[in-house]
């Protein structure tokens, strides 16, 4: 049996993160999970905007709320910190140094927002290149949206997620997370792997310009296909789909549950097990797309049934007979279970403050699995060691 890596498959690979918020340290955080060391540069004293952002923040020994919010926790292990002003002349100097020793430098600066330091693609690329160097903004570095700001909640409304997002007859809906800034930062480090994979076969590095509303357009997938091809406007559905049905969350007597009938063989089984057989048999239900036209008649005598049921036999007479089926968990279920807890989704690490716990990474791999090396880090607690590692200094 092969040993397993306890370095990670980007071990060796030497991230500069000039991000802050979300889609750019998830990111760092994905290729710090790898194995990459990664060097958060944060503003003295202030560091990275979420470090504000709660309730609720990290416990120190004696019970106390610290100053590192808990939204800060979830994008910034496996990371270092070093604080520096950039905006002086000395500061951008350091970054300039540690640039020329890394292998990626990821941003998320507003347009041109670095180039008055020097710190811009052009600069850096002309004293390392051979770097990867990924600017995330919120509409790219092109078009007559460029300049504008961007934040998650724009992307999802500019970008149309919001309009699929919510019930029929109410408003459009954001997604519960920031989900717009987790998926840029998937694309961002998917696209930094690609880079390194060029770069080690041609010795070239490069520019990578990822946006918050190209990456959301990107995920419309098959609403955003489905209006291509028709040029019809979707509609809000709730938990419905458009092109299945019945694939939604139902209301049994003591609580919600999820219902994904993939198939008509599928539907025929669920038809049985709620005690209405001769649905699957109307010519109007037999194949889904006959439910998809007959929608509005056929849902309403099913949540009618579901409603007089019991949501645990329900469930799990519908396992039974392998009818595609879930639970509505809430998060106190969701990390409770014996499922996550085998996936080892919950992690706990030394904190400076006290032990915290964090969402594991969800990537299981058989040889260089995921590393946690190191709690998200205080702002500036890893200058000196930084200096030394990197630029050989102390």
């Amino acid at each position: 049996m092969p040993q397993k890596s306890k370095s990670g498959p980007l071990a060796g690979i030497k991230v500069l993160d000039l991000s802050r918020i979300l889609a750019g340290p998830s990111s760092t955080q994905l290729l710090g999970d790898y194995g990459a060391d990664v060097v958060k540069i944060e503003r003295p004293g202030v560091g990275d905007d979420t470090r504000k952002w709660g309730p609720p923040y990290v416990k120190d020994v004696a019970g106390n709320d610290t100053s590192e919010s808990a939204y800060y926790l979830a994008a910034n292990r496996n990371k270092r910190s070093v604080a520096v002003d950039i905006s002086t002349p000395e500061g951008a100097a350091l970054v300039k140094a540690l640039a020329v020793k890394a292998d990626v430098l990821i941003e998320n600066y507003k347009l041109g927002g670095l180039k008055k330091y020097g710190l811009d693609y052009a600069e850096i690329c002309r004293i390392n290149p051979k770097i990867i160097y990924c600017s995330i903004t919120g509409f790219g570095q092109t078009g007559p949206n460029a300049h504008l700001p961007g934040y998650d909640l724009m992307a999802q409304g500019y970008g149309g997620i919001m309009s699929l997002t919510g019930e029929p007859a109410g408003a459009p809906m954001k997604v519960g997370v920031g989900i717009a800034d987790i998926m840029c930062g998937m694309y961002a480090a998917t696209a930094v792997l690609a880079a390194l994979r060029h770069r080690d076969q041609t010795g070239e590095g490069q520019y990578i310009d990822v946006a918050l509303v190209d990456s959301q357009i990107a995920w419309l997938i098959n609403e955003g296909t489905n209006y291509l091809q028709s040029g019809k406007l979707p509609k809000r559905r709730g938990n419905g789909h458009p092109n299945i049905v019945p694939y939604q969350v139902f209301a049994a007597r003591d609580g919600h549950l999820i219902v994904a009938v993939g198939n008509d063989s599928q539907f025929a089984r669920f038809c049985e097990v709620i005690g209405m057989p001769d649905l699957a048999k109307n010519p109007d239900y037999t194949s889904n797309i006959n439910r998809i036209e007959n929608r509005e008649a056929l849902l309403p005598l099913i949540e009618a049934k579901m409603a007089m049921m019991d949501k645990q036999a329900l469930l799990g007479a519908m396992k039974a007979a392998n009818v595609p089926c879930g639970e509505v968990n809430n998060l106190k279920e969701v990390f409770g279970s014996e499922q996550v807890a085998a996936r080892g989704m919950v992690v706990q690490m030394d904190h400076p403050h006290s032990p915290v716990r964090l969402i594991g990474n969800p990537v299981k791999f058989s040889k260089t699995p995921v590393t946690y090396r190191k709690a998200p880090p205080l702002c500036g607690a890893d200058t000196d060691s930084v200096m030394k590692d990197w630029l050989g200094k102390g």
